[in-house]
């Protein structure tokens, strides 16, 4: 398999609603493909990314939620515990943000970067970063989770008083946006 594509994919690319396949081992190719996921994260300020999120079809993720990179093939969640309701966006839905509900506590398990099955366990943002990006590979984004009514364009602007501006938004109309952009690329 070569891997020539890296640039971050967004909605409504057909890649991000295809469930991924497994990998069967870790080769020297895909711990390439690894860091650079991790390079376009870094680049993008993202927490964490998925394989199909730069157009190739693999269940890799990679999360970054306290200054420890996480590479997982084949993630599975094992366990889910609590709940916590919090603002998600999406380096493929890029500057659309809103509310998602999540467990509070997952473990996850997979293989790491030496094809040895692992199993990890974590909360908060850890959490939700590894139920979103798993959530990735199986097709599903945040937008199918988002409480409706919390979703916001973050503008890029700050007001008077350093905060961020907003402006609110609908699904349909965020997602029209997307594929919009993506007819204007053709």
């Amino acid at each position: 398999m070569t891997i020539s594509r890296l640039a971050i994919v967004n909605y409504p690319d057909p890649v991000l609603r295809k469930k991924a396949s497994r990998v069967e081992r870790v080769t020297p190719e895909l711990l390439r493909f690894v860091a650079e996921m991790a390079d376009s994260m870094e680049e993008a300020n993202g927490v964490g990314l998925a394989a199909p999120q730069l157009g190739i079809s693999l269940r890799i993720i990679v999360v970054d939620t306290d200054d420890e990179l996480i590479p997982l093939f084949n993630p599975q969640i094992l366990a889910a515990e609590g709940s916590q309701r919090g603002t998600e966006g999406c380096l493929s839905l890029p500057g659309l943000h809103g509310e998602v509900t999540r467990a509070q506590r997952v473990t996850v398990t997979g293989m790491n970067k030496r094809g040895k099955k692992i199993t990890l366990s974590g909360e908060g943002l850890w959490a939700r970063a590894m139920q979103h990006e798993i959530d990735h590979l199986d097709g599903i984004l945040f937008t199918d989770l988002v409480h409706p009514e919390t979703l916001y364009w973050a503008t890029g602007d700050v007001d008077a008083d350093g905060k961020m501006i907003t402006r609110p938004t609908s699904l349909e109309e965020a997602l029209r946006f997307f594929e919009k952009e993506a007819r204007l690329k053709v």
